[in-house]
């Protein structure tokens, strides 16, 4: 089995667009028929999607992971909150904008 699509319902889209690009994501703006405008990017085979959350924002304690190349250089532009060592790798974690925490290795 494999991810093949992943949806995140944000505040603000164009925020959460400039966070997850900083992560090496590069995102096209789309519209389908009636439905909003949202960001997304395909990377690996999986489609990862920006949609506008209308409402207030959910409680989302959903944990989010990426293996990138340039660490030490997204950290650099972005605030670590935790970390942690997990099987002899050093995991960095931050937070999107709606608070969603995200895990860095490399």
């Amino acid at each position: 089995m494999k991810i093949s699509l992943l949806v995140l319902r944000c505040q603000d889209i164009e925020i959460s667009k400039d966070f997850y690009q900083l992560l090496g994501l590069t995102f096209v703006k789309e519209k389908h028929g009636s439905g909003p405008a949202h960001y997304s990017c395909e990377y690996d085979g999986c489609v990862f999607e920006l949609y506008p959350n209308k409402g207030e924002p959910p409680e989302d304690r959903n944990r989010l992971g990426f293996k990138v190349l340039n660490r030490t250089e997204i950290i650099n532009n972005i605030t670590v909150t935790d970390s942690y060592d997990f099987l002899g790798n050093t995991i960095i974690v931050v937070t999107d904008p709606d608070g969603r925490k995200v895990e860095l290795s490399e």
